[in-house]
């Protein structure tokens, strides 16, 4: 009787294992304010807490030439008071009532957010509602921010060899696209960012229907609705977002390389970066097939460049591959790779371009897809746990051309991708004229 229950029980395990799951089948809420703000809801009562987000559709790409670095500038300036709420204000009601804040800007969008007890919701639209339309800059508190942007580069970007790397690789990759500037801005041009700068901006990006509210946590949506309509409803639009125009990148017809020497760097790094759409620019099921691919031959100790370069042929000491494709514009697929102590960074390149050109002639095999597969569907149902992602991800899918529902249903796209799909994706964008790479090297070195 106990061999009967056992095999009873394997098979079902099997079963629960191959059987489709919508792993984020959650509740999702939306509507439109008077003025054109658009709202997201979404409920989730694990506790009594709630996350708040506000979103404007405007991030480094919508800036004007010349002013690299304002829309992250003008982020860090939301916090310097309003006529009704001074300097300091803002943080210390956050503070007093135990919640967390703050913000990010991207490529694309700025997002201003809270997490607090959800009794406190209404505090928080209220405070982020008035410096949606009375923020207050002055010389005195814009030019000591200014130097701790500057301030911010210099740690995250100008003193991080491997970042430099990066910024240099995007501004290789994108020839007309502003996406080929760095978010934080190129320093030369941070420099000179004044508080008319940042006012103007402000005037220009900043109203209600060029936001978007996100609600997640211990709420309904119609107490959200009646909270957003007192708070936010009330405000009038100082102008009429206009679509986001910015200069299309021409299809690639070459290869690009990039080599930074520089003493500060540990060991050697090879990494490349191809030009690739976003889930929102992507055909049918490219993105998610490019998604996918990432997964197998980058992710984990299971993938592909793993198991060659570090197990197998023992010449790397991390690689990786990646997909980026929560863009509006477009996305980019990536490899990477870091020799051992000692090791030629060549080889690890040349490592890599075998596994590239195995995938793109023998494809990937079924069993490698499922276990991406699963994986990715996995991860998805952990979301679940943490309504400040699960707000993200609808923030972000609202600001780069995508529905909440469409994100949060991508685990059923997920189950009809096929090996032929990630081949055709595979075949289309992993080629070298689209891409950029880049080597790291330490000043002691010179490349093979």
């Amino acid at each position: 009787m106990r061999a009967v229950k056992i095999a009873a029980l394997q098979l079902a395990l099997i079963f629960l294992i191959v059987l489709p799951v919508h792993a984020l089948n959650v509740e999702v809420a939306s509507f439109k304010l008077a003025n054109g703000m658009q709202v997201v809801v979404i409920p989730n009562n694990r506790a009594p807490v709630v996350t708040h987000m506000v979103w404007y559709r405007v991030g480094s790409a919508d800036e004007v030439s010349g002013k690299s670095g304002l829309a992250h500038f003008l982020e860090h300036l939301m916090f310097k008071g309003t006529t009704k709420h001074p300097p300091g204000e803002f943080d210390r009601f956050i503070d007093i009532n135990g919640g967390e804040g703050n913000a990010f800007t991207t490529r694309d969008y700025t997002a201003y957010f809270q997490r607090i007890a959800s009794d406190r919701l209404a505090l928080m639209m209220e405070l982020e509602a008035d410096r949606m339309q009375n923020l207050v800059l002055t010389d005195e508190n814009v030019l000591p921010e200014l130097s701790v942007v500057r301030e911010e580069r210099r740690e995250r970007t100008d003193n991080d060899p491997s970042a430099l790397l990066s910024e240099q690789i995007d501004a290789a990759m994108y020839t007309a696209h502003p996406y080929g500037k760095p978010v934080i801005g190129w320093m030369s041009e941070v420099a000179k960012l004044t508080r008319e700068d940042a006012m103007a901006f402000y005037r220009a990006h900043y109203t209600p229907a060029n936001a978007v509210l996100v609600v997640a946590g211990d709420v309904t949506p119609e107490q959200v609705k009646v909270l957003a309509e007192k708070y936010y409803g009330v405000l009038k639009n100082t102008f009429t977002p206009e679509p986001r125009l910015r200069t299309a990148e021409p299809d690639p017809i070459a290869s690009r390389r990039v080599t930074l020497v520089d003493a500060r760097a540990a060991s050697p790094v090879m990494q490349r970066s191809y030009l690739a759409p976003s889930y929102a620019t992507a055909n049918g099921r490219e993105a998610l097939a490019l998604d996918l691919l990432a997964d197998i031959l980058g992710n984990g100790t299971q993938s592909r460049l793993y198991k060659t370069l570090v197990v197998d042929q023992k010449i790397a000491a991390h690689a990786a591959a990646w997909y980026s494709g929560d863009q509006l514009d477009s996305g980019t697929f990536g490899v990477y790779g870091a020799p051992n102590p000692g090791a030629d960074v060549g080889k690890v390149e040349a490592a890599i371009d075998v596994i590239l050109a195995d995938v793109l002639t023998n494809g990937v095999t079924q069993k490698e897809l499922d276990r991406v597969r699963n994986q990715a569907i996995a991860e998805r149902v952990y979301t679940l746990d943490n309504q400040a992602a699960l707000a993200r991800m609808a923030g972000v899918a609202l600001t780069t051309g995508l529905s909440a529902r469409s994100i949060f249903d991508r685990d059923i796209d997920i189950e009809k991708v096929t090996l032929d799909d990630i081949r055709q994706a595979a075949e289309k964008y992993i080629v070298l004229k689209r891409s950029v790479t880049g080597i790291l090297l330490p000043e002691t070195q010179t490349q093979n």
